[in-house]
Parts: C-alpha cells; sequence; structure tokens
C-alpha cells in the first residue's frame, strides 16, 4: 500500500484527485492540502511514499517544493501547463499527468509509481551481497535483462527507449510494454549498439530508428508522446541529425 497525499489549489482537482486515489486498491491517501506550503509542514512529521502535485500554484511551485525536499518521495505532477513538462522530467518524476487527465491516464501513472514501490521492496529484501544486474548482449538481435527474479531475452530492435527511474531502467517496447530491471543507465548504453541507441537525457535512451520528429529540445516518438533532450546532449544529437540528414527545411 502506497501512503499518498494530493496538493493542488483547485478545489474541483483535489476532489478528483481524492476519488482517484479511492478506486485503487494500492494506493491510500494519508492527506490533502491546497498549497505546497502546508504539504511542507505535513511532510515534516508524516511520511509518504508518494505525492501528486499540480505545478501552478501561487506563494510556492509544484516544481521549487520538490526541489526543497530532502527525502523525496515519488512524485507525480499534475498541471494545465506542457510547458512544465521538461521541469518535471529533470526532477526524476514518476510521471507527468495534463489536465484535464481522466482516470484511465490516472490509473496509468499510479501503476507506474507502484511498479517502481514493488521494485524497491524486492530490492530491500535482497541480500546485502548481491550483485547490480548487468545487460549483457547475447548476440546481435537480443539483450538479456534480469527482471521479477527471472533472466528476459528482448529483442534489441523492439526497444523504442529507456527510461531511467532511480537505480532502475525501464524498457518501452514497441507492443507498449515495459520490462522494469535493477542496473543503471549507463550500464544499458555501454551494452546496447550505439549506431542505434543515443542518451539524449540523464534519464533517457531513445532508439533512434523511433525518432519521428523534434523540436525545441525534445524528440517525438509517435504523434503525442516525446522525450526531452537536456542541455547536455543537445549538440551530440544535433550532430547526428546534420550528419544523417539532409535539410530541407530551408
Amino acid at each position: 500500500m502506497l501512503k499518498c497525499i494530493a496538493i493542488d489549489d483547485e478545489p474541483l482537482a483535489l476532489r478528483q484527485l481524492s476519488s482517484y486515489i479511492a478506486k485503487l486498491p494500492y494506493l491510500e491517501l494519508v492527506a490533502t492540502c491546497s498549497n505546497a506550503i502546508d504539504a511542507q509542514q505535513l511532510l515534516g512529521g508524516q511520511s509518504v511514499d508518494l505525492i501528486f502535485v499540480d505545478i501552478n500554484m501561487p506563494d510556492l511551485n509544484g516544481v521549487d517544493f520538490v526541489r526543497s525536499l530532502i527525502d523525496r518521495p515519488m512524485v507525480i505532477f499534475t498541471t494545465a501547463y506542457s510547458e512544465y513538462a521538461i521541469e518535471g522530467f529533470k526532477l526524476d518524476a514518476v510521471d507527468y499527468l495534463l489536465k484535464p487527465f481522466n482516470f484511465a491516464d490516472f490509473s496509468r501513472a499510479a501503476a507506474k509509481a507502484h511498479s517502481l514501490y514493488e521494485l524497491l521492496q524486492k530490492r530491500q529484501a535482497l541480500p546485502a551481497e548481491a550483485p547490480e544486474a548487468e545487460a549483457e548482449p547475447k548476440d546481435k538481435e537480443f539483450i538479456s535483462v534480469k527482471a521479477d527474479y527471472k533472466v528476459s531475452l528482448v529483442k534489441i530492435s523492439d526497444i523504442v527507449y529507456l527510461e531511467s527511474e532511480g537505480e532502475y531502467v525501464r524498457m518501452h517496447l514497441t507492443n507498449g510494454t515495459c520490462i522494469t530491471t535493477l542496473f543503471r543507465l549507463k550500464n544499458m548504453e555501454t551494452a546496447l549498439p550505439a549506431e542505434h541507441f543515443m542518451r539524449i537525457h540523464r534519464s533517457y535512451i531513445v532508439n533512434l530508428d523511433y525518432i519521428r520528429s523534434y523540436v525545441r529540445g525534445r524528440v517525438y516518438i509517435s504523434e503525442t508522446e516525446y522525450l526531452p533532450i537536456s542541455e547536455n546532449y543537445k549538440e551530440t544529437f544535433q550532430h547526428y541529425i546534420d550528419s544523417r540528414f539532409r535539410n530541407l527545411s530551408e
């Protein structure tokens, strides 16, 4: 059971969050707050696993509030402004919900947090000497990863992108499923073929074959889904584009 709080200065949005949380059996709503300052005080004496927080709030916005937390729980941002998405990614948020969102959107985001929580619980149960899982390419087509106490062989060409979640990596596949495994993103970066995969952010590696478009610090892997490109990787990505594609935009 994940203990969570909901923070939003809009009463209607706060009621909606409370209603959605009540529908999921693995979530327990500890409290609701109408501003981030009250939430700071609450967290001073209350431990929680997950925070649903609006970004655009008076006095202290959601991004600065999360930055201020020393012992940071998992975070899912909610906002009506898509331009804040990049800031959410920079803070390693579990997900980012763009208002207005429905229960299906909420449920998917909450499921990601629940999956990560269970993985953390499993890791804590492992012996201290247990080695970190490594990604090992078996040949040019497949990569082997340890997940859920078994080794899965994943076809490299089926990996759309990889997302870092702390000490875990979530592999997003072409069939819409995900595999989450315990090792660092840099290990996967070394294991995957550099001609097809590129690190574009400290939290993301993308399969270059699935990039559909790019604009203003982001790459689109579908009409609606995109990944951020951080400042540290913009030059490398632009060099790849310039050397690989002929520019017909001028």
